[in-house]
């Protein structure tokens, strides 16, 4: 596994989180977003969102028909823009307007799981969390790393592999690299960097 992460690092030496946001609450709305949807597209629709409402309390104060008129171009945008006012609406009265810190608040929050409260803790707060997307499940079990298929029980084992400070990095890094090379349906094996260490080519 070291081998394996030293060389995504070496492909891929600036891995971040690839969503826009200059506040907190910019980013948990971002990730709610990012459900079925792809960084690139949410960051578009997020650039007029941000411009739409500045702070938390205007999404508290704002309704959800206008923030699903906003976002409409990401897929389940309805769903998504209550989300985002409701949990707003939560923060402005049970935080003061202050995101919390904690995953076991974050998860309370309507269309929040481990994932996005992993997001929102480690590239906000610097709080370790390890975020398991659909890039991270497919990457981690192709490479032989779980053979699960839940992300929380993925997300345990990967924590109880990896040491806790490299959590978020190398969740950026199995992110970039199965949007680049290690994708859902036709995977460039033939130029992986990491095809010797991948349980996937010697099936």
């Amino acid at each position: 596994m070291c081998c394996t992460l030293d060389l995504l690092n070496q492909i891929y030496p600036d891995a971040h989180c690839s969503l826009n946001f200059s506040t907190p609450f910019e980013l948990l709305a971002a990730t709610i977003m990012s459900a079925q949807a792809t960084d690139v597209r949410v960051n578009i629709v997020t650039e007029q969102l941000f411009k739409t409402y500045r702070n938390i309390e205007e999404y508290a104060a704002a309704s959800t028909d206008e923030v699903a008129e906003v976002i409409r171009t990401v897929g389940c945008f309805r769903n998504k823009a209550r989300s985002i006012v409701e949990s707003a609406q939560i923060i402005c009265t049970r935080y003061a307007g202050v995101v919390p810190e904690t995953m076991e608040d974050l998860v309370t929050l309507p269309g929040v799981g481990r994932k996005t409260a992993n997001v929102v803790l480690s590239n906000v707060f610097n709080i370790a969390g390890f975020a398991v997307d659909t890039h991270v499940k497919r990457v981690a079990y192709r490479l032989g790393w779980t053979t699960l298929l839940d992300p929380e029980k993925i997300e345990k084992e990967l924590c109880a592999l990896i040491p806790v400070q490299h959590w978020g990095h190398t969740s950026h890094l199995l992110i970039y690299h199965g949007r680049a090379v290690c994708k859902a349906r036709k995977p460039d094996c033939e130029i992986c960097p990491v095809k010797k260490q991948c349980a996937k080519c010697f099936q």
